[in-house]
């Protein structure tokens, strides 16, 4: 998938870097890999509630820009790849989001690979030595193509079966935050699409579903 976004600087580099981090995992077909139990979306124009968690649960996500390349990618998608984001929570170390795409192991594995890339790129820019000599030190041992991991492998994938599903999975997603102290209502929580089921204005545009 060739990416050009000059609205959101975001380069075509998704589809180079798309070997970065891997494919994403999923429900319920899972397969023994390097030693690994990894998943497989086996339905891959459905939508999924997913995680992505920072390698050590290393608190990335505590810088605005950090979370700005999440959002901007995301949001390329949405125009750009077919992506439909139905809710979405940024932590300090991990995400969970509510998606679905045409092609969603692609679309995640693209997002995987260039958000890798552009935090890192941030992270050096910023001299954040301490994260960085982590990420360094958590690349796995047959990972030859890269200095640094960002994220765990797999983003432990559950297919959303039905309406009622997707409200259980939503409510946990938006309640991160509160069950954390961090805030008193979901709402609250500015990395969240909470704001925007509360008829609130929020950060990205969530679609309907």
């Amino acid at each position: 998938m060739q990416i050009r976004c000059n609205k959101f600087n975001i380069v075509p580099t998704l589809q180079r870097w798309n070997a970065a981090e891997d494919a994403p995992a999923s429900s319920y077909t899972q397969q023994k890999q390097m030693g690994r139990s990894r998943y497989t979306i086996t339905e891959a124009d459905k939508p999924h509630f997913m995680t992505c968690t920072v390698m050590e649960w290393l608190p990335v996500f505590t810088r605005p820009e950090t979370v700005q390349i999440l959002l901007d990618c995301w949001q390329y998608q949405q125009q750009h790849a077919g992506l439909k984001l139905y809710g979405y929570v940024v932590l300090e170390n991990h995400l969970h989001f509510i998606a679905q795409a045409p092609d969603l192991n692609k679309a995640v594995s693209s997002f995987k690979s260039y958000t890798a890339r552009k935090i890192i790129d941030h992270l050096e820019a910023q001299h954040v030595e301490r994260i960085l000599d982590r990420l360094r030190f958590a690349k796995l041992a047959h990972r030859t193509d890269r200095e640094y991991q960002l994220w765990q492998e797999g983003v432990h994938a559950e297919l959303m079966f039905n309406e009622t599903i997707m409200r259980q999975k939503l409510d946990y997603i938006h309640n991160n935050p509160v069950k954390r102290g961090y805030v008193n209502l979901p709402e609250h929580w500015r990395y969240s699409s909470a704001s925007h089921y509360a008829g609130l204005a929020g950060l990205i545009d969530i679609d309907s579903w």
